[in-house]
């Protein structure tokens, strides 16, 4: 989604939030379970298609979509879908004040999911320690004592995206991470693993409909501590 027009944005370990003025974006899909709640005006997106405005929003993990128009501050919620269950997630987001810090004490308190199998936690513990360079899906199926076509099951029942989107997604939480605590975006794309800048932008634009150049402009990040 667009966050040009953003000014706060409030980033976790498993979620993210975001308060300002979202501007129109490209259509796009992303990992995440995104939430977005208007006080004011309504918010106008394509979902999947379907052209909807209301003043309170879900969109699934990996739904198409774009935000067409708004013209007020929304507060959204991005979550791991690794780490929540919907229905308690949304639950929860329902009854909390609408309010950065309410949120996140929100988040803080629900719990998170388990994994099933133990195989799949040490896949991603693997590629984590790896994201700044390459990343082997053979070196991951390794670290979880699987073969790679088991991998790429267990990845796509229990987290729902196959091991390579996956280790893009989190290529881009460390970039984002990087650039906003002022790496310039060459420096961050590297720090990511990303070829380049333009890679970093590239999958930026994929994933959320902006590229990475206007979506971190007057942004003011604070890091969540886990």
């Amino acid at each position: 989604m667009a966050m040009e027009s953003f000014k706060h944005l409030w980033l976790g370990r498993d979620y993210g939030l975001i308060q300002g003025t979202p501007g129109p974006t490209a259509p796009h899909a992303h990992y995440a379970y995104q939430l977005m709640f208007s006080q004011g005006g309504p918010i106008t997106a394509s979902l999947d298609g379907r052209v909807t405005t209301a003043h309170h929003l879900f969109i699934p993990s990996r739904m198409p979509h774009a935000i067409l128009h708004t013209d007020c501050e929304v507060v959204t919620v991005f979550a791991e879908p690794s780490a929540f269950d919907l229905a308690p997630l949304q639950a929860a987001l329902a009854d909390s004040e609408l309010s950065l810090e309410a949120l996140d004490c929100t988040l803080r308190q629900l719990p998170r999911r388990a994994l099933e199998d133990a195989r799949v936690e040490r896949a991603l513990l693997a590629l984590d320690q790896q994201l700044s360079g390459k990343v082997s899906a053979h070196a991951l199926a390794q670290a979880a004592h699987v073969s790679l076509s088991q991998l790429e099951r267990l990845f796509a029942i229990q987290l729902g995206l196959p091991v390579r989107r996956l280790v893009l997604w989190r290529r881009l939480r460390v970039a984002l991470g990087l650039a906003l605590g002022g790496s310039t975006l060459t420096e961050a794309a590297h720090g990511a693993g990303f070829a380049d800048s333009a890679h970093f932008s590239r999958t930026m634009k994929q994933l959320f409909g902006v590229t990475a150049g206007a979506s971190l402009r007057n942004l003011q990040l604070t890091p969540l501590l886990p």
